[in-house]
């Protein structure tokens, strides 16, 4: 096979937490084209999540990060991470005999441990003294090893430093007697290495002792919303993100590393990328094999003294009740069988320390309940099967597996009793399942042991013996989300240019987050009132997750977008805002539900009061335009159905503004059950002196005493002037009826401002005839359609593919806002060719006639030629 090859200013080699962060700094402060290569399917490292049984999300790495958490990380993920708090007592350790509770407080901390262990008070206040030392230099180390003096330097900061590169045993021992309280100091370990004997005080002291001495948290929506919010800022800026590439080899000439060689699993193709910068994110010991002979065989002379990592059993949870009905509220738990942390590894599998979270109870977005429960294990203990594949492993292995399962949940049954019979779904991950989805080393995925050794080690930094060539995430910097996050950080400032790097080190100073200002705000909110309106109509009310303000602004007749979770996937929905603008507390929706509606359905059946949705807000055109309505002498809203949604909005903005003129609304429904918003129309009538407020019912209703019939010229006459404008939402049929009828009044038509309600049958109808498309091009041997544009642009467009799509993906500037055919902003006109489309709702019969056409609604079945607006 013809191996190809390409060029970039810099590549990234696996797309963990610290190639995003390598990735980010150099493409943000250097301007470099940077290439992402994950071997995975899935971006994001151990940011991303898998769902089984359609309901139960599990995080791969991530169980609770620090309070904030950081600053860093708030840069990196653009501040569109929302956090909630653990428990005060985060972490509640479990020993034979007796319990202990650590909370988010130092002093708290401390003043716990001398109630229980008066006679140490002396050795407890100097150990935490030493730890905030030993702390200190652990970042002191880090930072001296990425500079090009780390040789000179670090027998200095030893002697400066010693704890920091003693063993926990040695350093807990020097201060402390009792060995309860031996065993409460050590703990925790599993946040960062191994056991005690072997593992260096600095990177204890740094995480396990003072890293959340503020509390803890956990991702709102889970760690998939840090992959996600991370990945936006890379596209943002530019990074190319490439899953299924395998990184074969490194490059290297004339001792400089100069690209990388890589196979596409999705295709077997083989490429080479030529890059003068090189980072690699995933590990010293991985890294060591991607190098040729030479390079390869000093590497692995430095790491052949690194004690051998620490690995994992991972068992996933899924209940059919909250943990809460068992006492529990969201603290990790943490089992261990003997106050000897020692011993924890060589424990038979399932009787060792284990690590128990309960990542559902702290994200109030989860719609089902999960546990995840880790024992630290020796990965020799799994040596047998080393080589095998998944799925094709022996029996004995899958009988291990579930004779280990059975007794991690008989451990937790027998703290919780009747936990085991809530139990609906229960999966075990082995070192085996890491090696696979990660490519850690034996399915360690903490990288390289924390020890003194590797504190040490001339290995462990961002720098390498290879020009051109650097170390990022966790073997760069430590063990954890957040320090390898670092890791990237000094990758990138060993690989900038002076000037960029101080321009990096000015924004991690200042740590602000500028949104961009014309992106939509986009989080997580809690519904905090569900209402019935009509049997077919709910209206719900969604407030910040812990009170106050909105965090975004919208005009009346704007919409959000919601994320809803149904069968297993998140599918997105957009819903006019019926609240006022003024409003600053909640916003309010109204939905109604339509027959096979997947989102509608999932609103009216399944919300409650209390849920998290994720949402984005605000969008859309069709607003007041108070520019233009300084000019109209009177006001026109025609509304059918629901669609008098965003029309409350407007009455409501008028309202507070205190506007006099005439407004005429004009509401059709079908019968008086369906009447929409009466209420709020009667205090309007009292509120706008010029309103007049007329209801119309379109079926047979003896009991009705006022108008019936649809709306028609007739009626509209009256209420149409030259200084008139109207907005108009509803309907497909009655919105092309009213287009019509407002122009044959003499309206002009830039005076109708439209809005239309997209059901997802048109959406599942579009997909349908996409797929129909694509299927007859393939059949005929095209592979693109042409369109050309009336200023003379011309673009490609995969079969199947919209015009707006295509638009895009060729960077073809085209107005546009909510991607589904409501709003009307790509509105654009077919001048030449054979297209399908729907969304005609905003355009009448002659405008229709005449070709014009929403371009997210649009599928050309040939080359097309179009006119845009501005063009």
């Amino acid at each position: 096979m013809m191996t190809t090859e390409e060029d970039a200013k810099v590549v990234v080699i696996g797309s963990g937490i610290g190639g995003m962060t390598a990735a980010r700094m150099l493409a943000e402060f250097g301007g470099r084209r940077v290439l992402m290569l994950e071997q995975h399917y899935t971006l994001g490292g151990l940011t991303h999540e898998f769902t089984r049984e359609g309901r139960y999300h599990f995080g791969t790495g991530v169980h609770y990060l620090t309070a904030g958490p950081g600053a860093m990380l708030h840069y990196l993920a653009d501040g569109r991470v929302q956090y909630h708090r653990l428990p005060h007592d985060y972490d509640r350790l479990h020993f034979p005999g007796f319990d202990f509770a650590v909370p988010a407080s130092e002093d708290e901390f401390r003043a716990r441990l001398k109630a229980r262990f008066p006679q140490e008070a002396d050795g407890i206040d100097r150990f935490f003294t030493t730890a905030r030392r030993a702390a200190r230099g652990m970042t002191a180390r880090n930072l001296v090893a990425s500079t090009p003096f780390r040789a000179a330097l670090m027998p200095v900061l030893e002697r400066l430093y010693p704890d920091t590169f003693r063993t926990i045993r040695e350093v807990v021992a020097h201060h402390v007697r009792d060995p309860a309280l031996r065993a409460i100091l050590s703990a925790r370990w599993g946040l960062f290495g191994p056991p005690p004997a072997t593992s260096a005080f600095g990177g204890h002291a740094n995480v396990a002792i003072q890293a959340f001495m503020q509390g803890a948290t956990h991702p709102v929506g889970g760690p998939r919303e840090l992959g996600r919010a991370i990945m936006g800022g890379l596209e943002r800026f530019g990074v190319v993100l490439r899953p299924r590439q395998r990184v074969q080899g490194i490059i290297v000439e004339k001792g400089r590393a100069v690209g990388v060689s890589v196979e596409d699993r999705a295709t077997g193709r083989r490429y080479t990328v030529r890059a003068p910068c090189i980072v690699s994110a995933i590990g010293a010991r991985n890294t060591a094999r991607l190098l040729p002979p030479a390079q390869a065989e000093r590497w692995e002379r430095a790491l052949a003294p690194l004690p051998k990592e620490v690995a994992t059993l991972l068992l996933f949870i899924g209940l059919d009740r909250s943990p809460a009905a068992f006492g529990l509220d969201g603290a990790n738990h943490w089992f261990m069988p003997d106050i000897d942390d020692d011993a924890g590894i060589a424990r038979p599998l399932g009787e060792g320390i284990l690590f128990v979270s309960f990542s559902s109870l702290n994200n109030p977005a989860a719609r089902a309940h999960t546990i995840e429960v880790m024992q630290f294990v020796d990965p020799e203990m799994f040596r047998a099967w080393s080589g095998t594949e998944q799925g094709a492993r022996p029996d004995a292995y899958a009988a291990l597996k579930a004779a280990v399962t059975a007794r991690l949940i008989d451990r937790l049954d027998a703290r919780w009793p009747g936990l085991k019979a809530s139990i609906a779904f229960a999966e075990l991950a082995t070192p085996l399942s890491f090696v696979t989805y990660q490519n850690s080393v034996d399915g360690a995925f903490y990288g390289l042991a924390t020890s003194p050794a590797r504190l040490r080690s001339p290995i462990a930094r961002c720098r390498t013996d290879v020009r051109g060539l650097y170390l990022s995430g966790q073997d760069a910097w430590g063990p954890g989300i957040e320090a390898a996050l670092w890791g990237g950080i000094m990758a990138a400032n060993a690989a900038l240019g002076f000037r960029e790097t101080g321009r990096m080190w000015r924004a991690i100073r200042s740590a602000s987050v500028t949104p961009e200002p014309a992106a939509p705000w986009r989080g997580y909110m809690r519904v905090s009132r569900v209402e019935a309106m009509t049997p077919t109509i709910r209206r719900i009310r969604f407030e910040p997750l812990n009170g106050g303000a909105l965090p975004f602004r919208f005009q009346a007749g704007q919409y959000v977008t919601l994320d809803l979770p149904v069968a297993g996937d998140t599918i997105a929905r957009s819903y006019s805002i019926s609240s006022a603008p003024g409003e600053h507390g909640f916003f309010e929706i109204a939905v109604k539900q339509e027959e096979q509606g997947l989102g509608s359905t999932f609103l009216h059946q399944a919300l409650a009061v209390g849920d998290a949705l994720r949402l984005s807000a605000p969008f859309g055109t069709f607003t007041l335009d108070a520019a233009a309505e300084a000019e109209a002498e009177s006001l026109l809203l025609i509304a059918g159905g629901v669609g008098i949604t965003p029309i409350i909005s407007m009455l409501a903005a008028l309202a507070e503004r205190g506007d006099t003129r005439p407004i005429t609304l004009l509401a059709s429904f079908r019968s008086e059950a369906d009447i929409l918003f009466a209420p709020e129309l009667d205090a309007f009538r009292q509120r706008l002196p010029g309103l007049e407020a007329r209801i119309f019912l379109t079926a047979p209703d003896t009991a009705w005493r006022g108008e019936r019939g649809r709306i028609s010229v007739a009626t509209l006459r009256p209420c149409v002037s030259d200084a008139s404008r109207a907005y108009l939402c509803g309907p497909s049929a009655m919105m092309q009826a009213m287009i019509a009828a407002l122009q044959a009044c003499g309206l002009p038509r830039e005076a109708i401002h439209t809005e239309a309600f997209v059901s997802s049958r048109t959406r599942a109808t579009r997909a349908e005839r996409a797929q129909a498309i694509a299927m007859a091009a393939e059949a005929a041997g095209i592979a693109a359609f042409w369109i050309t544009t009336s200023d003379g642009t011309r673009f490609d467009c995969r079969p199947g593919q919209t015009v707006l799509a295509a638009a895009n993906a060729a960077q073809v500037p085209f107005a546009q806002s909510c991607g589904e055919g409501s709003c009307g902003s790509c509105h654009a006109r077919v001048l030449a060719g054979p297209f399908v489309t729907l969304g005609q709702a905003l355009f009448s019969e002659e405008e229709v006639a005449a070709g014009h056409v929403l371009a997210c609604q649009t599928l050309p079945q040939g080359d097309l030629a179009i006119a845009r607006p501005g063009a």
